[in-house]
């Protein structure tokens, strides 16, 4: 146990051995075990940015487990041909197909009043949905795209769901962060970047810190408060072969295809964390079914007066409640 606890840590730390499938070839050897079969039998779920590439291997892998799955996407023709493509491969897969660009808040509002008033609970939420475009795009509210689509869109959802999530009486949020987030601290100067040349890479690393310090904000307000039930974690899937990873980062691609992980090799945590609830601590922030620090060890833990201003920030910016009140007497659903 030592041993490949001192291993696992040396490929977390090495990046290109722990990021790429030989990481998760070798931590199979010693991982937790995997959900049982039909372990979402009677449960749903619903995974965002689930037309392509890592959300829909995780859509696939729950509809595996006997789950009913919410495959939403912005596209209406891609989510049909997503959810075509799961019941095509997966005899008997309950697949409802959902509509709504999670980078609109309004839309998000809309959708999640939609959803309360077809379904009673729900019993797992990952939010995938992602963008990394190369020119500064705004959303109907005026906000950044990224900050929208990774941080605020994913935050309204998760606070109009909660009833949903409540009722479930036992249920998993996750947010689908980024090994990136690594390469820079968590910083409220300039949220919507304006300032300066736009490099979607850069902030694309930033949005996905902001979804660990929020997802950790999260988990901290729901333990709590007493039953209700709700985890919340952030994960990173590694290196994965994805169009979007084709797309934005073409020579990364080139140099490290052979090593890429599939996108069911991606998807793994993700569903392995809604599937089983596994304990967690402080951090919150997985990889490879084991919890990674959030920091490097040269990075200094987040300043909790920066954190409490992010948060006030998204907040004010989704018209949600303030961390800082007291949540549980002021909650009405």
């Amino acid at each position: 146990m030592k041993f490949t606890k001192i291993l696992d840590d040396a490929l977390d730390r090495s990046v290109v051995l722990g990021y790429t499938k030989l990481g998760s070839r070798l931590r199979r050897t010693w991982w937790p075990a995997d959900p049982q079969p039909k372990a979402m039998a009677g449960k749903r779920v619903l995974v965002t940015g689930a037309t392509a590439g890592i959300g829909e291997a995780i859509a696939r892998s729950f509809a595996e487990l006997d789950a009913t799955v919410h495959l939403l996407g912005r596209n209406p023709d891609k989510v049909s041909h997503s959810a075509g493509e799961i019941r095509r491969l997966v005899p008997g897969a309950m697949v409802v197909e959902e509509v709504c660009d999670v980078s609109d808040l309004d839309a998000v509002r809309a959708w999640c009043e939609d959803l309360s008033g077809r379904i009673e609970e729900l019993h797992g939420v990952v939010h995938n949905a992602g963008a990394m475009p190369k020119e500064r795009i705004e959303t109907p509210q005026g906000h950044e795209t990224q900050l929208a689509c990774h941080v605020l869109g994913p935050h309204l959802m998760t606070d109009r769901l909660f009833p949903l999530l409540r009722d479930a009486h036992g249920a998993s949020v996750v947010f689908m962060s980024s090994g990136g987030m690594y390469t820079t601290p968590l910083s409220v100067d300039d949220l919507e970047s304006k300032s300066g040349d736009y490099n979607g890479v850069r902030v694309y690393a930033r949005t996905k810190r902001m979804q660990v310090v929020l997802a950790e904000a999260w988990a901290r307000r729901l333990s709590g408060v007493s039953g209700y039930d709700i985890r919340v974690e952030s994960m990173h899937p590694g290196w994965v072969e994805t169009p979007g990873v084709a797309d934005a980062l073409p020579l990364f691609r080139v140099v490290t295809r052979p090593l890429l992980r599939d996108t069911a090799d991606g998807a793994d945590t993700a569903v392995w964390l809604v599937a089983t609830r596994p304990e967690s601590v402080a951090g919150h922030f997985w990889h490879d079914r084991a919890q990674r620090p959030t920091t490097f060890g040269w990075q200094r833990a987040e300043d909790p007066e920066l954190v409490a201003q992010f948060l006030d920030a998204v907040c004010a910016m989704t018209g949600t409640m303030q961390f800082t009140q007291n949540w549980q007497e002021t909650r009405h659903d």
